[in-house]
């Protein structure tokens, strides 16, 4: 047999319907809904985290991570000194602080 007539038996490659960027545009939307739905919130969160812990003061009411009720006696670099009980102070990693109490007016 001669290369024509292989050539005339193999079948020709026909490009696939719908192929390129089609493919590909569920798993963009996807990413593009996790991004919405789980990545931009825990950012947005974790933002607020910070500057919470940016604007910490002495005096400030805090709860732990770990449940512990404190109030800050000294903000270093890195943590904080907390006072948990009368003649006890702890210090904290800063990235162990939960949340700042607010104080209650009482009426």
């Amino acid at each position: 047999m001669s290369i024509p007539e292989i050539s005339t038996l193999l079948p020709i490659a026909q490009a696939a319907p719908g192929g390129g960027l089609g493919q590909f545009l569920p798993i963009i939307l996807l990413f593009v809904g996790m991004w919405f739905l789980i990545i931009a919130p825990q950012r947005k969160r974790q933002k607020a985290h910070d500057k919470m812990l940016s604007e910490l003061k002495t005096g400030d009411e805090i709860i732990t991570t770990g449940g512990i009720y404190g109030t800050i006696t000294n903000v270093k670099d890195d943590r904080f000194v907390i006072r948990i009980a009368d003649s006890t102070k702890v210090e904290l990693g800063k990235g162990f602080v939960a949340n700042k109490l607010e104080a209650t007016v009482a009426k």
